[in-house]
C-alpha cells in the first residue's frame, strides 16, 4: 500500500489528431490562450514499484480503460440525420422571433389610423416590446442555465404564444401595450435556440450550421411580409397577430422530441443521460460512439451574472455587450431611416443636411402593396448578405467576419452625406442592411463558442439584452433626431459602427475551430497545467 502513496508521475502526450484525445482528461483553457490541432494532455498515473510490474497490474486497476468527453463524442458522430431535423425544430422559433418582430413595422401604421393614435403612443407600440425584451433575455438565460436548454425555450414559446394570442383580441390601446410587453418578454427567449443547437454540433461543422439557422430569421421576416400582404387589406391587424403565432404553435406540437444538451447534463451530474442522448444521436446519424466511458465533469455554480465578469471573461463580455449593443442599433437603424428618406420630398436636399419636415401627429396614412413590396425587397437584402457570410465565417474567421460587416455598413452610410439619387441611395441602404444583418448573425455564431456552459445562455440572453437597448434607442435617432439634423444622425450610426469594427478586432481570442468550454473551474486546473510544463496546450472541454 505504501507504493500507492507514493507521488504520482505526470506524463505528457502529444496528439497530432484532436480525435483521439479521448484516452485523456482533458480541461479548459483561459480565454486568452487558443487551442491547436496538436495538443498536449497530462495524465496522472501512480507510482508504482519495480516489484509491482514485474509480477503483474494489480488486480481491479484497468490501465487502459479510456474516456471520452463531450466535444470528442461530437467529433466521432458528426453532422448528421439527427442535426438536420434539430435545426429545422429550432428555425421554428427563429421564424416566430422574426414574425414577432417584423410585425411591430405593419401595425404600428395601422392603428394609427384606425385607433387616431398619436406619434408618441404610436412609437410607444415598439417600444414596450423592446422593454420587455430588456427584461425577458437576462431571464431566459439564467432560466436555461440552471434548468435546462430545452425547459427555457419551450416555456418562452408557450409564453409567446399565449400573450401573442391575447393581444389579437385586445379591446383598447392600453391592453394591447400590456401584451406586447409580455410578448417581448417572451420572445427574448428565442436566442436560446442558438445556444442549444450549437452544443449539438462538431467544431468543424458549427459556423457554417449556425449560420444556416439563422437564415430561419430572414424567412421568418419575409413571411411576416407576405402574410401581411393577403391578410390586412381583408382580415385586417388581428387575424395578422393570431395567425403570426403559427410557427411557436407547430414547435410546441413537436417540442417532446427535443432532448436535453448533452453538455449540460453532464456539467449537472446527469452522466447517464447525457450518455443515452449521445447514443440516441450516434444511431440516428448512423455512426459509432467513441470506446470507454464519459469522463466525469466538475460541478460548478450556473447562471451567475458575476462569473461573466470574471477575471477571464470581463474583457470578452464588455467588449460583445457593445458589439451585440452596436449591432442592433445599427440595423433597426437603416431600416427606420429607410423609410424616412424615402417619405421625404425633397431626397437630395434631406441628404445635404437639411431637416426633414413634421409631419401632423394625427395624419393617417395606410400601408399599401406598393409599400408591402418596398418592404418585401429591403428584407430581402438579409438573404446576399447571409451568403457572404456564410463563406468568410470559417475561411478568415468570426472576429475577421464580425469586424469586416461594421466596417462595410460604414462605407455605405459615408455617401449620404452627399446628395445622392434615389436609385444610388437604394443600392447602398440594400448593401448596408446586408452586411449588417450579417453581422448580427456572426455574433450569435461567437457568443456561444467564447462562454462555457456553465454560464453560456445567460452570456446571450445579457448580450441580447444590450442589443435592445440599442433598439429601444435607435428610433429616436433615426426619427427623431433626424428631423433636426441628417449630418448628426449618419454621424452618429459611421461612428458607432466604426467602434463596433475595432471592438470585434480586439475581442480577446479567436473562437474558429475551438471546441466549446464546459466550465471555468476547468481553465484553473489547466492553467497549474501549462505551468508545469510550458510547451503543453489546451482545448476547451473538461
Amino acid at each position: 500500500m505504501d507504493n500507492w502513496r507514493k507521488p504520482s508521475t505526470i506524463s505528457y502526450k502529444r496528439w497530432s489528431n484532436p480525435q483521439l484525445r479521448g484516452e485523456a482528461n482533458f480541461s479548459a483553457q483561459n480565454d486568452e490562450i487558443q487551442g491547436t490541432d496538436n495538443e498536449i494532455c497530462t495524465i496522472a498515473s501512480p507510482r508504482v514499484h519495480s516489484r509491482t510490474n514485474e509480477s503483474g497490474s494489480r488486480p481491479g486497476f484497468d490501465q487502459t480503460e479510456a474516456t471520452f468527453t463531450v466535444d470528442d463524442a461530437l467529433e466521432a458522430i458528426g453532422y448528421g440525420k439527427f442535426q438536420w431535423k434539430l435545426a429545422l425544430l429550432t428555425g421554428l422559433s427563429w421564424i416566430g422571433d422574426a414574425m414577432e418582430m417584423m410585425i411591430l413595422s405593419i401595425l404600428s401604421p395601422q392603428l394609427h389610423c384606425e385607433w387616431r393614435l398619436p406619434s408618441y403612443q404610436v412609437a410607444m407600440i415598439t417600444a414596450v416590446v423592446f422593454v420587455g425584451m430588456c427584461f425577458g433575455s437576462p431571464t431566459w438565460g439564467n432560466m436555461a442555465d440552471n434548468f435546462g436548454r430545452k425547459v427555457g425555450l419551450t416555456i418562452c414559446m408557450c409564453w409567446t404564444l399565449y400573450f401573442g394570442l391575447l393581444s389579437a383580441f385586445a379591446p383598447v390601446y392600453g391592453w394591447l401595450l400590456f401584451l406586447r410587453g409580455l410578448v417581448g418578454f417572451g420572445i427574448s427567449g428565442a436566442p436560446q435556440a442558438v445556444t442549444m443547437y450549437s452544443e449539438f454540433l462538431p467544431v468543424k461543422a458549427r459556423g457554417t450550421c449556425i449560420m444556416l439557422i439563422a437564415a430561419f430569421w430572414a424567412i421568418g421576416a419575409v413571411f411576416e411580409v407576405l402574410l401581411a400582404l393577403w391578410i390586412m387589406p381583408t382580415l385586417g391587424w388581428r387575424w395578422l397577430l393570431g395567425l403570426s403565432t403559427i410557427p411557436m404553435a407547430i414547435f410546441l406540437c413537436f417540442c417532446f422530441w427535443l432532448p436535453e444538451s448533452p453538455r449540460f447534463d453532464r456539467l449537472t451530474g446527469k452522466t447517464e443521460k447525457a450518455m443515452a442522448t449521445l447514443i440516441r444521436i450516434a444511431k440516428e446519424n448512423g455512426k459509432e460512439m467513441p470506446k470507454g466511458k464519459m469522463a466525469a465533469c466538475k460541478k460548478n455554480d450556473r447562471g451567475r451574472l458575476k462569473d461573466l465578469f470574471s477575471p477571464q471573461y470581463w474583457r470578452t463580455t464588455l467588449l460583445l455587450c457593445f458589439i451585440w449593443f452596436a449591432n442592433a442599433f445599427s440595423y433597426y437603424g437603416i431600416v427606420l431611416l429607410t423609410t424616412e428618406l424615402f417619405q421625404s420630398k425633397d431626397l437630395c436636399g434631406t441628404t445635404q443636411g437639411a431637416k426633414i419636415e413634421q409631419n401632423c401627429s394625427l395624419e393617417c396614412k395606410y400601408l399599401t402593396s406598393a409599400d408591402y413590396k418596398d418592404l418585401l425587397w429591403t428584407t430581402l437584402a438579409e438573404f446576399p448578405g447571409l451568403l457572404v457570410i456564410l463563406l468568410l465565417v470559417d475561411r478568415i474567421g468570426r472576429k475577421k467576419s464580425l469586424a469586416m460587416c461594421f466596417f462595410m455598413f460604414s462605407l455605405c452610410i459615408l455617401p449620404l452625406y452627399a446628395c445622392i439619387g434615389r436609385l444610388a441611395l437604394t443600392i447602398l441602404i440594400f448593401i448596408a442592411r446586408a452586411f449588417i444583418s450579417g453581422g448580427y448573425q456572426v455574433v450569435f455564431v461567437y457568443t456561444p463558442e467564447v462562454f462555457p456552459t456553465e454560464n453560456r445562455a445567460l452570456a446571450m440572453g445579457t448580450c441580447s439584452a444590450m442589443a435592445r437597448v440599442g433598439s429601444l434607442i435607435t428610433p429616436f435617432v433615426a426619427q427623431v433626431l433626424l428631423r433636426s439634423s441628417v449630418y448628426l444622425t449618419v454621424s452618429m450610426y459611421f461612428c458607432c459602427s466604426l467602434l463596433a469594427g475595432i471592438a470585434s478586432l480586439i475581442l480577446p481570442i479567436e473562437t474558429l475551430g475551438r471546441g466549446l468550454q464546459e466550465s471555468s473551474l476547468d481553465q484553473e486546473a489547466r492553467g497549474q497545467t501549462t505551468t508545469t510544463n510550458p510547451r503543453s496546450y489546451g482545448t476547451a472541454s473538461c
